[in-house]
């Protein structure tokens, strides 16, 4: 905690506040619950990371646009990095995984891509190729140990362009939350869906929050529950293109977004000591295997990440 911070609530009109530290997220910003008189709120504070107060406030204004709730911002402190929110309370969809709440996510979801993106920055071609290079660097290199020799570098290299060009052949100009899953989607006490951790916002396609619910890396649906959903998504959405399309769009952005998580799980354990993301690698691997499979293209991806059939961490056998 930030030693100025209980005294910046106090400063807010909270006498003799008591911070109760709640769970953190991936980030390095701590959060905290406060009481004033019978109302609780959040206390959020970013000090190690101040440039997040400036974009959650800009962010958070484009979802309003969109009619999209998220908790309501009371104060904050720009150059110490501090916030004061609304208290949604403890209720996630990761705790409350029916088939209700995920509807609710999926018609959210669709409000939310009717965000204003004007000066959002881009999910281009580098952005994709950065984040899914932290699969070699921290997950194959810094956590299997694994030495990538020149061959197989390049032969990641173009697989990485493959599923990089995929990416962006989808529609592209939409909102995208970046992290759309079960534990950024609370519910609030009206049973409606409550949207956090958006502070990230970038313009790019339109699959990729969708990916990021239905193959969830904490929550693994039923397949046809998943199929149910993303008729549902293509419906409210009126997306005319035929299934085979749009699903080739869906899975690609998939293994894009699967292949950077292996590389941010690996690097949160072992340069952060947040080894519990560790235990959500194995269905992670999972969903790109599987889906890998599906794309001859992609065979050389499978080879890398399963070599002999051989056991390792992140494969369910």
């Amino acid at each position: 905690m930030h030693k100025e911070l209980k005294g910046w609530v106090e400063f807010l009109g909270i006498e003799e506040p008591e911070l109760k530290a709640l769970h953190g997220d991936a980030s390095s910003r701590e959060y905290y619950r406060v009481q004033k008189g019978e109302k609780s709120f959040i206390v959020m504070d970013a000090s190690a990371m101040k440039e997040v107060v400036p974009q959650m406030i800009g962010v958070n204004m484009r979802l309003q646009k969109a009619q999209i709730r998220t908790p309501q911002i009371r104060s904050f402190e720009l150059h110490k990095g501090f916030m004061l929110l609304e208290d949604i309370g403890s209720k996630h969809l990761f705790d409350n995984a029916s088939r209700e709440y995920y509807e609710k996510a999926i018609h959210t979801l669709v409000e939310m891509q009717k965000s204003p993106t004007k000066e959002l920055p881009p999910y281009d071609a580098a952005f994709l190729l950065d984040e899914m290079n932290l699969m070699l660097e921290w997950y194959l290199k810094e956590h299997l140990g694994q030495k990538v020799e020149c061959v197989e570098g390049r032969m990641l290299l173009g697989v990485f362009m493959l599923i990089s060009k995929e990416v962006l052949a989808q529609p592209q100009e939409t909102f995208v939350h970046r992290d759309y899953h079960s534990k950024n989607l609370m519910i609030d006490a009206n049973d409606e869906i409550v949207v956090i951790d958006y502070q990230d916002a970038r313009v790019g396609g339109i699959t990729y929050d969708l990916v990021s619910l239905l193959r969830d890396a904490y929550v693994a649906l039923d397949p046809r529950e998943r199929k149910r959903f993303i008729k549902l998504y293509m419906e409210l959405k009126g997306i005319e293109v035929d299934e085979a399309t749009f699903m080739r769009w869906f899975d690609f952005t998939g293994l894009q977004r699967h292949i950077k998580i292996l590389g941010i799980f690996a690097r949160l354990s072992i340069r952060d000591g947040k080894d519990a993301y560790l235990d959500s690698i194995p269905l992670v691997l999972q969903y790109i295997l599987e889906v890998a499979e599906k794309y001859p293209e992609l065979e050389a991806l499978v080879a890398l990440l399963r070599p002999e059939e051989k056991d390792s961490i992140g494969f369910l056998l």
